[in-house]
């Protein structure tokens, strides 16, 4: 999306003299006569238009590739902020289905279907491969590679997978980990409330609140006097 606007806008840029310059000249010729009417002009004009974009040269292939991977760099952080949001409902999802008797192979199955999106895809991805060949600790492996948020649920699940200890108690401690670890996150984030505001609060706010009552009181007094 982004590669995609940065090249419109570059081939924005580089049009605008070019079509200034045809604009200027005006559609008054074309090949094999003179322009008779208001539909010769149109064709006329569409057809210059088209030589021009075919001329126009592609964005550097640098800028495509920064922003590529400006835009790859967002969507991970923008998916691990969710994952981490959302991770204590799929432990619990988890915890519900081993304690309803399912083991963690499908009790991950069952979480994959009522998950968030973010997760429930990663969860997804470890059922197709397993379903592929791939065996349950490996897929689990790699999930935990592509998204580390999962790496807790996924050694829990292993300890269980391999050993048959019992994991919903461990899951349930896991869950309530999670959630305290949230809070603590967000209360830190409300105690930077004060620091961001700073900047609208001395650079906006009292701006305006002086233009709009100092400036008219001085203006008035010097205009009285």
């Amino acid at each position: 999306m982004i590669a995609a606007l940065l090249g419109l806008g570059w081939g924005v840029l580089v049009a605008s003299p070019i079509a200034a310059r045809a604009r200027r000249r005006g559609p008054t010729a074309r090949a094999g006569g003179l322009v008779t009417s208001d539909a010769d002009a149109l064709r006329v004009r569409a057809v210059r238009l088209s030589r021009v974009a075919a001329r126009l040269p592609r964005p550097p292939g640098v800028l495509v590739r920064v922003s590529s991977g400006l835009a790859a760099r967002w969507r991970a952080r923008h998916d691990d902020r969710l994952a981490a949001r959302d991770l204590p409902v799929v432990v619990d999802l988890l915890a519900v289905a081993v304690a309803s008797g399912c083991t963690p192979y499908l009790a991950l199955e069952v979480a994959a279907g009522w998950a968030p999106p973010v997760l429930g895809e990663a969860l997804d991805g470890v059922r197709r491969a397993t379903r592929l060949g791939r065996s349950f600790s490996d897929a689990l492996d790699d999930a935990v590679a592509a998204m580390p948020a999962l790496a807790s649920v996924a050694d829990a699940l292993l300890v269980s997978d391999r050993f048959g200890s019992p994991v919903g108690d461990a899951l349930t401690r896991l869950a309530s980990d999670l959630r305290a670890d949230l809070r603590r996150r967000a209360e830190a984030r409300a105690r930077t409330v004060p620091v961001r505001l700073l900047f609208p609060l001395v650079f906006l706010v009292l701006p305006a609140f002086g233009l709009l009552t100092v400036v008219p009181a001085v203006a008035a007094g010097l205009a009285g006097s």
